[in-house]
């Protein structure tokens, strides 16, 4: 037992329930990333309770998450997400009590760990706002003003195709397979279409 009870290990399980609970922020629903986090922070706890810790360093770990979900609510504040990063990084390697300013944490450890922590969660919480910011490709939306094709009869229900993809569709009117439509709006994954003057 007194094998396991070491700030490497404390380290280690610290910094990977830090980025689990960072992820979990940017993609919440999974569980996956929750359950992993509550896990290895329960260990990392377990370890701190034996090896005693720095209340300093425990703030400000715990206020890492104030930047961090500033960071996140908008664009533009990659500084708030790096402040997250570094408060994370420092408050673990000093999380126990060393000598002086020498961390209890292996130093070489502690550097690599840091460096690949550091730059994973970068570009995992920053690509992941992307996607979540991004507006879906499958947008209906953006299928308003466009030109397709009737592929059968469109009335109450049918079918066309329009940015080369088939789609459910109505009309007010009654529209004959292969004419031209145009989508005047959508109803959920519906498309509503209204036969395109064949003039234009």
């Amino acid at each position: 037992m007194d094998t396991l009870i070491n700030a490497n290990i404390a380290y280690l399980l610290l910094m990977l329930g830090s980025i689990l609970v960072f992820l979990a922020l940017v993609t919440p629903g999974t569980h996956f990333m929750e359950v992993g986090a509550l896990f290895l922070l329960f260990l990392a706890g377990l370890e701190v309770y034996y090896l005693g810790f720095n209340w300093w360093a425990l703030i400000m770990l715990v206020l890492s998450l104030v930047p961090f979900i500033y960071g996140i609510r908008k664009t533009g504040r990659g500084w708030a997400l790096a402040l997250a990063i570094v408060m994370v990084i420092a408050g673990s390697l000093y999380l126990f009590p060393g000598e002086g300013l020498v961390p209890k944490v292996n130093p070489v450890l502690a550097v690599v760990v840091s460096l690949l922590s550091g730059g994973f969660l970068w570009i995992a919480v920053t690509k992941g706002m992307q996607i979540i910011r991004s507006r879906p490709l499958q947008d209906a939306d953006r299928l308003v003003g466009q030109i397709g094709q009737a592929r059968t009869e469109v009335l109450d229900s049918g079918s066309v195709q329009v940015a080369s993809e088939l789609w459910s569709a109505r009309s007010p009117t009654a529209i004959p397979a292969g004419s031209r439509v145009r989508v005047v709006s959508r109803d959920g994954f519906t498309l509503v279409v209204e036969l395109q003057d064949q003039s234009k």
